[in-house]
């Protein structure tokens, strides 16, 4: 399946492994189809590392999700440079709408046992086109704002998420 990813610094198209994370792109996708991405922002940007989006509005507040789904972190994926991600909380089986797009190679988040923690965060695509816009959202200059860190300056929306295919 291949995504684009619309924001306000430009688009970035996904290509997602639906053999290697079947729910997490089920997942992905019904949240696609609700519409929930339109109107998020980018709320976790760190330089080597990643940016994070998909559950907070521009004014901070999370918004409502579904369920969460069950990790497929063991599925040989590994968060390398370009891949995208599920955000999750301490949690193993916390994912829910959340993701980020790693910008550096990261196999310390990658699944090693499962315990808690070992569950690793499940790789479910990478980045096919727009890595030049993933770096421009990950050097932008960030604070601190309604308790979250590492929150961009500059507010950096996501206008909406489509399957271009499936």
């Amino acid at each position: 399946m291949k995504v684009e990813i619309s924001t306000t610094m430009g688009n970035i198209h996904l290509e997602l492994d639906q053999e290697k994370a079947p729910k997490t792109i089920e997942n992905f996708k019904a949240y696609i189809d609700s519409r929930h991405y339109e109107g998020t922002i980018f709320h976790r940007v760190i330089e080597d590392f990643m940016i994070q989006g998909g559950g907070l509005d521009a004014d901070m507040n999370t918004k409502t999700t579904m369920d969460s789904i069950e990790n497929e972190a063991d599925n040989g994926l590994s968060n390398l440079e370009g891949t995208v991600a599920m955000a999750r909380t301490v949690e193993p089986h916390s994912a829910s709408s959340q993701f980020f797009i790693n910008t550096t190679d990261n196999a310390f988040l990658d699944h090693r046992s499962k315990t808690e923690d070992g569950w690793g965060y499940c790789v479910f695509g990478k980045v096919v086109d727009g890595m030049d816009i993933v770096e421009k959202i990950e050097e932008t200059s960030t604070t601190s704002r309604s308790g979250y860190q590492d929150v961009p300056e500059e507010v950096i929306l996501i206008e909406k998420i489509k399957i271009l295919s499936e």
